[in-house]
């Protein structure tokens, strides 16, 4: 078995010292080529530092190692940094793949970036955007949820470490501002307790009667010390406090999602508490200035007010004669009140004996004599017709009764006269309209005969002839 041992990374040119040399640029691509190969594809962990992105896109960083001491020069293009540019941050963690190259213009080493995903810090940074976005789609930062906090709280209550030294700024900027309430519900901030600790403690906080505003705060730290005020369970218990929440976590450049999620932030424990505690000082100048401005404005509204009396009292007069001229008024109005109704009564006296003399000529009792004499007359002129009328009447019945026996058939028939009759009633008028054999009907005065047609004559009158 033939022993092997390992291929050189970079397989260079051989020759004596006759051979041609190379020149610097050859070497620089013999290099680059030999590196390419070696690293294409290549992982490499690293600490982000000296971040700088060039005004054509270009992000240029150094990756260090966290353990040794090494470091190599990096650069992502503008289309990888543009593609992950939430992970170039100073200081973040992060695995790159690319392949390590040479660059020419100046034969230095540096390796050429195509992906980068968080490592460490940086996927803490990674989750935590997540988050974020969860909760702002969910509505837990929207400004229209946010309550309004007190500026002049009574009682205060206060989320945080009691050993710190944010419990000890709160209450001295609370003591020296005015007399409000401070209650402490200690808790742990740092560390993977911290979040159930902070959830417990505002439970407890959220029963205590008349409680006005809760303070959540912690002093300031590193990214992982701020982490509990990060935490989902801690930013949806603030974001549900029934009572205003204020939060003040870490320093002003610090912002957590505890303080988007609460009802206002402070960049200190100390401007938190001055944010709900009122100055009682600066209340008491307050009311001095304005009870001056309101006794000046007292003195010079009764001013005005006198004066416009005095000038009302000078265009009014003497009461007394304006009572005088009006009782005058009064009696003129009395007078020719009663002249008018005196006026009116005499004529309302004329029109009602006018109407009495006509009513009396319209009395039942006259209408009823007037109206029975004309009565009498009009019942004899009308007995007198209609005797008239009743025997005229019967002379026109008689004549017209006369007539009508004239023409009536059953006078032909006392002559001697008969009517002939098909069978089916129609009267014959021509021997033509009934046939040999058929039956004929014929009515006498008195009674009827029903004979049989044997011949027809032709109107002479005798039977059977023609």
């Amino acid at each position: 078995m033939s022993n092997v041992g390992p291929r050189p990374l970079i397989q260079m040119p051989q020759g004596d010292a006759s051979s041609e040399p190379l020149t610097v640029a050859e070497l620089d691509r013999v290099l680059r080529r030999a590196v390419e190969g070696a690293s294409a594809g290549a992982w490499v962990q690293g600490e982000i530092g000296a971040l700088k992105v060039a005004a054509s896109g270009h992000a240029y960083f150094a990756l260090k190692d966290e353990h040794e001491d090494a470091v190599v020069d990096a650069v992502a293009y503008r289309d990888t940094a543009m593609r992950c540019r939430r992970y170039l941050a100073e200081g973040a963690r992060v695995v790159v793949r690319g392949k390590a190259t040479v660059w020419a213009p100046r034969g230095k080493l540096q390796f050429v970036v195509d992906t980068v995903r968080p490592a460490g810090r940086g996927a803490l940074l990674e989750a935590l955007e997540r988050l974020k976005q969860k909760l702002a789609a969910e509505g837990l930062f929207d400004l229209d949820r946010k309550k309004p906090v007190p500026s002049d709280a009574r009682v205060v209550g206060v989320v945080t470490s009691a050993s710190g030294a944010v419990i000890h700024d709160i209450v001295r900027v609370a003591f020296r501002r005015g007399a409000a309430r401070i209650i402490l519900s200690p808790t742990v901030v740092q560390g993977e307790e911290a979040p159930a600790s902070i959830v417990a403690a505002m439970d407890l906080l959220e029963r205590v009667r008349g409680l006005d505003v809760i303070i959540v705060g912690r002093g300031g730290g590193s990214f992982e010390d701020l982490m509990p005020f990060n935490d989902e369970r801690v930013v949806r218990r603030i974001a549900a406090c029934r009572v205003p929440v204020v939060s003040a976590v870490g320093h002003e450049v610090d912002v957590t999602l505890a303080d988007l999620a609460a009802d206002a932030r402070a960049s200190t424990p100390s401007q938190a508490a001055e944010l709900v505690v009122a100055d009682r000082q600066a209340q008491r100048d307050g009311f001095l200035q304005l009870d001056v401005r309101l006794r000046r404005a007292m003195r010079a509204r009764l001013i005005e007010d006198r004066a416009t009396f005095d000038r009302m009292l000078r265009r009014l007069g003497d009461p007394r004669m304006m009572i005088a001229e009006r009782q005058q008024r009064v009696d003129e109005l009395s007078s020719r009140l009663e002249s008018c109704t005196r006026a009116a009564v005499g004529r309302r006296s004329v029109a009602l004996d006018r109407l009495e003399r006509r009513l009396l000529s319209n009395h039942p009792r006259a209408v009823l004599v007037r109206t029975q004499g004309s009565l009498d007359a009009l019942a004899a002129r009308m007995a007198s017709a209609v005797r008239a009328r009743l025997a005229w009447e019967q002379s026109r019945l008689r004549d017209q009764s006369g007539r009508l026996q004239a023409l009536s058939p059953l006078s032909v028939l006392s002559r001697g006269y008969a009517v002939a009759t098909s069978e089916d009633g129609r009267a014959l008028v021509d021997s033509n309209d009934v046939q040999l054999g058929a039956r004929v009907l014929v009515r006498l005065r008195r009674g009827g005969l029903v004979t049989v047609v044997q011949s027809r004559g032709a109107g002479t009158g005798e039977p059977g002839s023609g």
